[in-house]
């Protein structure tokens, strides 16, 4: 795998929209909040433009993709939102040549999307991170911005994840794994199964989150993932966060740790669960693509 160089102060980084639209009285805060880190941003044309639920046309958010990874003054490029629509322009992206200008990019959600291509056609380490009209826009904690940090602006592994203060990492299934950490939003990863970007989870480690989604829509979506092999194939199993994934007022609902013990722990590959990753703060940003291990005994994540 290939690990982009880390972004430093003055850099150029462009702020992409690779799904829905931007809320026009957050581009200029997003922009402000980056040049807040040190950096000088370079606006995507795609972060002006609407196209109903869209960032613009596929075409211009396909362009401002190849176009930040072709030019060779700009170092990272971040999606500016998530939403709906990375998929859509998974087949007018340039590859190969994004596989010779290896630079920081960074987003979640929707953007699970193109973190799964980039790091297998690519070969191309990710980051898993919040984005500027999501989070920064409004200011992040010290906690979310402290993990951002260490994985944008540093080469040097995170070590051991720690959970914020109160927020216990758990063990659902015990026992230890290493591999390539995979995954993003377990919505996205589903949509892709059957397709030519289907996820490749054998030897991996699978990290999994969502949001705003009701139990049995959490059941249906993992319950595909198993029956294609994809909890078999993988080494380990990390579960992030999953706000919002509350069941319908009034109704009868299995709990989410019934469902995960359920689809999950049969599978009996180690796994750990709780991880505050995904949508919401505080959140902890993470390398896809890069190697990790899980110690279900200590409830212990490593990115090596």
């Amino acid at each position: 795998m290939i690990r982009p160089k880390s972004l430093k102060k003055g850099d150029r980084i462009g702020l992409i929209g690779t799904s829905g639209p931007v809320k026009k009285e957050r581009i200029e805060p997003s922009i402000k909040a980056m040049e807040e880190l040190g950096l000088e941003v370079v606006l995507g044309k795609s972060c002006k433009c609407h196209h109903g639920y869209l960032s613009g046309s596929d075409k211009i958010r396909a362009d401002d993709i190849n176009e930040m990874f072709e030019d060779k003054t700009i170092k990272g490029i971040f999606a500016i939102r998530g939403g709906y629509g990375a998929g859509r322009i998974l087949d007018m992206l340039d590859y190969n040549m994004i596989k010779r200008n290896p630079k920081v990019f960074a987003g979640y959600s929707d953007v699970t999307a193109l973190h799964n291509v980039f790091n297998e056609k690519c070969k191309l380490i990710t980051f898993h991170t919040p984005m500027a009209s999501t989070e920064f826009y409004k200011g992040v904690d010290n906690y979310t911005m402290d993990y951002f940090i260490r994985n944008i602006f540093s080469d040097k592994p995170l070590g051991i994840l720690k959970n914020p203060d109160g927020q216990e990492i758990k063990t659902l299934v015990n026992g230890k794994a290493i591999g390539k950490l995979v995954g993003g939003n377990l919505s996205l990863i589903t949509s892709s199964m059957g397709t030519p970007h289907e996820l490749d989870t054998k030897g991996k480690i699978l990290f999994l989150e969502d949001v705003d989604e009701y139990p049995y829509k959490i059941d249906r979506m993992l319950l595909q993932l198993k029956q294609c092999g994809k909890f078999r194939d993988a080494a380990g199993i990390i579960l992030g966060s999953w706000n919002g994934c509350n069941p319908i007022e009034g109704s009868s609902s299995l709990t989410l740790i019934e469902i995960f013990e359920e689809l999950i722990k049969t599978e009996n590959k180690p796994t750990i669960y709780n991880l505050a990753c995904g949508h919401g703060t505080p959140t902890i940003s993470i390398p896809l693509g890069a190697k990790v291990k899980i110690n279900g005994e200590r409830k212990e994540i490593v990115i090596l």
